[in-house]
């Protein structure tokens, strides 16, 4: 009786063991076919506030830091290198408060610092297309631009084409704070402008001129109003840069109902998932 109950707990440790050496074996093989993915097609990071970090802890003197080693930050070169990343869309930002106010000054701050930091270094490269990042070198990480919120354009279409001229490749069409022309699903201490719901007609225009001109429209922070006013309207593809979005069926869904019954003010169309919108046109130029 003992000897058969020995036999039997050693073909359960053997098969326990069998079955952790498959399980490490298969997570050796996910990780080595995720890394063999990201070195044939650029892995694109669609939102890091890294120039925010350096303007708050450095006043944006690049003099002052080796963004090589960085470590007063989540982001530095080295740790962009060993995640294989191919590309970063840089957010080019004003915080809400600004609104009406310095919001464009500091954004083109912003902007400024984007790119005499991808001039400093040799491991940045400044894109403003597509075709550009497949062609900068493999040892290269692209760098673009995208607004973080509308309002930094001040409810100016010619503030917008500027930012387009020096780089900025998509824009946010809210942050955490309404503007004139759309609705937020963030509830923010800045209370401005509460009566918008969804998008205005010069949101429309924004829209239209952004589609004109080869900017991506970012639906992050959007309210459901909002966004499916943007989707009716868009002529290109959408994204969200780094945060809620819907699966394709229950985008579906929502812009079937939308028509039946109105959103409420400030409420989220998006939950978590992959963005998934199949259009025509160009994401940007």
């Amino acid at each position: 009786m003992l000897m058969n109950s020995k036999r039997v707990l050693l073909k359960l440790l053997l098969g326990l063991l069998i079955l952790l050496f498959g399980v490490l074996r298969s997570c050796r093989s996910d990780s080595q076919r995720a890394t063999e993915l990201m070195t044939q097609a650029r892995m694109i990071d669609g939102h890091n506030s890294l120039p925010l970090k350096l303007r708050q802890l450095y006043r944006n003197k690049l003099s002052k830091i080796d963004l090589r080693t960085l470590n007063t930050t989540h982001t530095n070169i080295q740790k962009l290198q060993d995640g294989l990343i191919g590309a970063q869309l840089w957010s080019v930002f004003a915080f809400c408060n600004a609104q009406n106010k310095d919001a464009v000054r500091l954004t083109l701050e912003q902007i400024d610092v984007v790119q005499r930091m991808c001039k400093t270094y040799d491991e940045f490269e400044l894109v403003t297309s597509s075709q550009d990042i497949e062609n900068i070198p493999d040892n290269k990480i692209a760098c673009l631009m995208g607004i973080h919120g509308g309002h930094s354009i001040d409810s100016s279409l010619g503030t917008l084409r500027m930012y387009y001229e020096l780089g900025v490749r998509y824009m946010a069409l809210t942050n955490e704070c309404n503007t004139p022309w759309a609705q937020s699903s963030a509830e923010s201490e800045v209370h401005l402008y509460s009566g918008i719901n969804g998008l205005s007609s010069f949101g429309a225009k924004v829209v239209k001129e952004m589609n004109r001109l080869g900017m991506m429209i970012d639906l992050s922070h959007a309210s459901q109003a909002t966004a499916v006013n943007v989707l009716r309207i868009a002529k290109a593809p959408v994204i969200f840069s780094h945060s809620l979005a819907l699966t394709s069926k229950q985008l579906q869904a929502r812009l079937g109902s939308a028509s039946s019954s109105e959103p409420k003010p400030g409420a989220s169309l998006f939950g978590r998932g992959l963005p998934v919108r199949p259009t025509t046109g160009k994401s940007f130029r």
